[in-house]
């Protein structure tokens, strides 16, 4: 029997319309800071209640190199007396908000592989965060798309994607299914925490898909040898969110500040920079790729420093605009869709043979990347 070679055969990308700007985000949380200091002037004074600080745009931006936001709701997010947005209740018969931004990107990626429902076995729906706990929304997204088999969830913080779509190259290798569709539905805004002044800029929405199949019935103008595939996790703190049903039982707030994305920024960036580096010399090394010989770099989008740290460990210099692209300036972290919004943006100018590497990296710790080799 000859081995099954596993190829990405189409990907898409959505994009809300609704963008947030850092001034605009400032304006609204320096806003909601004053009033809030203001209202609380009393207890600051004493020294029971700790002060907003006050933000600016160009903190911002230095801090992560972030410059703008899109958002599937922009509506309550720059109100100082709400600070979230503000999304239509739908009934259960009505399509889910998240089941709703996935199949914008799914339908775009089962275009650009020359694909139709009927031709995918598998539908993985893989994020930071799903709205509900089931039914799952890869079942409701396969469900709208008409399409046979089975659906699962999976939640992999901010290395959901390269976790999904190393499940889908598995699933091909091995024959359980000979087309997977794979998305990253990320709907990040309404687990922000709009009033923190440390991590009020850094999330947006988007979706992403993947159609991974076999070469054999690959028909799509681009398309990617998986040549690999590594993951990693390794248990941290420093990067959680508490947020979840048990909040019922154990009568805590569930919204309190620690149900929000929380991490240790610093320590972070200490830890992870060099596990990514080393996670992605070793899995070139494993295959006699030199660094030199990767012509693309599709790279986790959470922070401009962290990329431009990894990406010089890994040259020894500093990585141009065209081996490692950025998106995070205009669409912020999207959790596990930034390294695929990259290969989205920016692919289809390579030539066959070319090599590239897709690599998240996050809470967990979390460690995902695949050797991509363009047919």
């Amino acid at each position: 029997m000859s081995e099954t070679n596993v190829v990405i055969s189409g990907s898409g990308l959505w994009t809300p319309a609704n963008t947030v700007t850092n001034e605009e985000l400032v304006e609204a949380y320096n806003g909601y800071a004053e009033k809030y200091n203001a209202e609380h002037a009393a207890e600051i004074e004493a020294g029971t209640v700790t002060a907003k600080p006050l933000s600016s745009a160009e903190f911002i931006t230095k801090a992560s190199g972030i410059k703008s936001r899109f958002v599937y709701r922009k509506e309550g997010i720059l109100d100082i007396d709400r600070m979230r947005p503000q999304f239509e209740a739908r009934g259960d018969d009505e399509l889910s908000h998240q089941a709703e931004i996935a199949l914008h990107a799914a339908r775009k990626a089962l275009a650009a592989a020359n694909k139709k429902p009927e031709d995918v076995d598998a539908v993985i729906v893989s994020c930071a965060y799903t709205q509900r706990s089931y039914p799952a929304i890869a079942i409701e997204v396969q469900n709208e798309l008409g399409i046979k088999g089975f659906g699962f969830d999976m939640l992999v913080a901010c290395s959901a994607a390269t976790f999904a779509l190393q499940r889908a190259y598995e699933m091909v290798k091995a024959g359980t299914a000979k087309c997977v569709l794979a998305i990253n539905p990320e709907l990040t805004s309404p687990q922000n925490n709009w009033r923190d002044r440390d991590s009020h800029f850094i999330f947006g929405d988007v979706a992403t898909a993947t159609v991974i199949e076999t070469a054999e019935t690959c028909t799509s103008e681009h398309s990617y040898d998986i040549l690999s595939t590594k993951a990693v996790t390794s248990f941290s703190n420093n990067i959680r969110s508490n947020f979840g049903y048990t909040s019922y039982a154990d009568d805590s707030a569930p919204y309190a500040p620690d149900k929000f994305f929380n991490q240790q920024g610093r320590k972070v960036f200490k830890e992870v920079c060099p596990m990514a580096a080393e996670h992605i010399s070793t899995q070139l090394e494993a295959l006699d790729i030199q660094i030199s010989d990767v012509k693309r770099w599709w790279l986790h989008q959470a922070n401009i420093n962290m990329n431009l740290l990894i990406s010089k460990r890994l040259l020894g210099r500093d990585a141009t605009a065209e081996e490692a692209p950025i998106v995070l300036d205009r669409y912020a972290n999207t959790a596990s869709a930034g390294s695929l919004i990259a290969f989205n943006l920016y692919q289809e100018d390579l030539q066959s043979g070319d090599l590239g590497l897709i690599c998240s990296f996050g809470a967990g710790y979390s460690i995902g990347s695949l050797v991509l080799k363009k047919r």
